[in-house]
């Protein structure tokens, strides 16, 4: 009834300011462009749910099922989706700064192009997501999976990636200055032309990772695995040694 009425009334905008919609099934509601601004959808089931370019700044999603959900372009601003399902949601241009996602889970999911400045992403789960020019400009995702991830072009400068899971991801032309990366597993995967000047790298893994290009300057890599890895000329490998990295020879 909700999604016939949206679709009679399409020039009225919904404005549920404050509601509390806690542990209500939503499944495939339309709340395109809607005023969700703190609402509590708590433990909500929104799977496949339209919330195209909704205003959710600072609403409670904690728990909230949000799977394959489309939420192209919108507002989670200092919004709480903590351990919150996002599987495979359509997220592209989707605000998260400063938002709390922790544990959340991003399998698959579409974020490119989105912003997570500043979000809180511990434990986060956002293998195989496509994240390409993502800004995650001092996110923190401490011991977030991010295996198989597209990074490329993604902002991660002065983000907190400490013993996140890299592995086969493709980060090339990323841009990871300053930023903490210790103990990452990098193995396997695409650091082509990946920025890494500053960066902390104390005992991160890139055995089998393909490096052309990359640059490591001013990086702290002591500890830092090399081994097997590809596309490093001869004076990177000597450099990175005499700076405290393990490399194969």
């Amino acid at each position: 009834m909700w999604n016939s009425w949206r679709e009679a009334h399409a020039e009225i905008l919904p404005d549920l300011v404050g509601a509390d919609l806690a542990r209500t099934d939503l499944m495939a509601i339309n709340f395109s462009m809607a005023n969700l601004n703190g609402v509590d959808l708590s433990e909500a089931f929104l799977g496949e749910a339209n919330l195209i370019g909704a205003n959710l700044i600072r609403a409670n999603l904690r728990g909230a099922n949000l799977d394959k959900a489309n939420l192209f372009g919108a507002d989670f601003v200092e919004a709480i989706l903590k351990g919150t399902n996002l599987i495979g949601a359509k997220l592209s241009g989707a605000d998260f700064t400063e938002a709390c996602l922790i544990r959340a889970n991003f399998i698959d999911a579409n974020l490119i192009g989105a912003q997570l400045i500043g979000a809180e992403l511990i434990g986060a789960d956002l293998s195989g997501a496509k994240l390409t020019e993502a800004d995650f400009l001092g996110a923190n995702l401490t011991a977030a999976d991010l295996s198989g991830a597209n990074l490329k072009g993604a902002d991660l400068t002065r983000a907190n990636l400490t013993k996140a899971d890299l592995i086969g991801a493709d980060l090339t032309k990323a841009d990871v200055r300053n930023a903490y990366l210790i103990s990452v597993d990098f193995r396997r995967a695409i650091l082509k032309g990946t920025d890494f000047r500053k960066a902390l790298l104390r005992g991160a893994d890139f055995q089998d990772a393909l490096l052309t290009d990359a640059d490591f300057r001013d990086a702290i890599v002591k500890g830092a695995v090399f081994g097997k890895a590809l596309g490093l000329s001869a004076s990177q490998k000597e450099d990175l040694a005499s700076r405290g990295a393990i490399v194969s020879t």
